[in-house]
C-alpha cells in the first residue's frame, strides 16, 4: 500500500518548527519501503496554508519537530497523522524509523 509522508526541512534536514521550513520532503512509500523522495517549496506561510498544501498532495503522515495548534487542528480535520517532537535527522531516516515502529515522539518543539 502506498503512503505519503511529509517532513518540513531546511537544507534537506528536519526543521524543528513546521511553519519555518524552506521545503517539505514528500516521502513516498510502498509496502513499507521508500520508493521516492521529492522536495516541494510550500506556498507563502499564512495560518492554515501548509496543512492545506500537504493535504492537497495526498500526504497521510507529518513528521515534525513541532507545530502550532491551528496546524494540528487542520491536520486532524483532514485525518492526517501528526508525529511530533522528533530530533533532527534527514527525512529518509525519520520515515525508515517510522516504518520500523522505532520513531519516538516527544515534546512539541514549537512554543505556540
Amino acid at each position: 500500500m502506498k503512503k505519503l509522508f511529509a517532513v518540513p526541512t531546511i537544507g534537506e534536514k528536519l526543521c524543528a518548527h513546521f511553519g519555518h521550513c524552506e521545503a517539505f520532503a514528500i516521502v513516498e512509500t510502498d509496502d513499507q519501503k521508500i520508493i521516492n523522495i521529492e522536495y516541494h517549496t510550500p506556498p507563502v506561510h499564512q495560518p492554515g496554508t501548509y496543512p492545506r498544501f500537504l493535504a492537497g498532495k495526498g500526504v497521510s503522515t507529518i513528521i515534525s519537530g513541532g507545530m502550532g495548534v491551528k496546524a494540528q487542528d487542520i491536520f486532524a480535520q483532514n485525518n492526517i497523522e501528526v508525529f511530533m517532537g522528533v530530533n533532527s535527522e534527514n527525512p529518509e531516516q525519520l520515515v525508515e524509523q517510522y516504518l520500523r515502529d522505532q520513531l519516538v515522539s516527544g515534546k512539541n518543539l514549537c512554543d505556540h
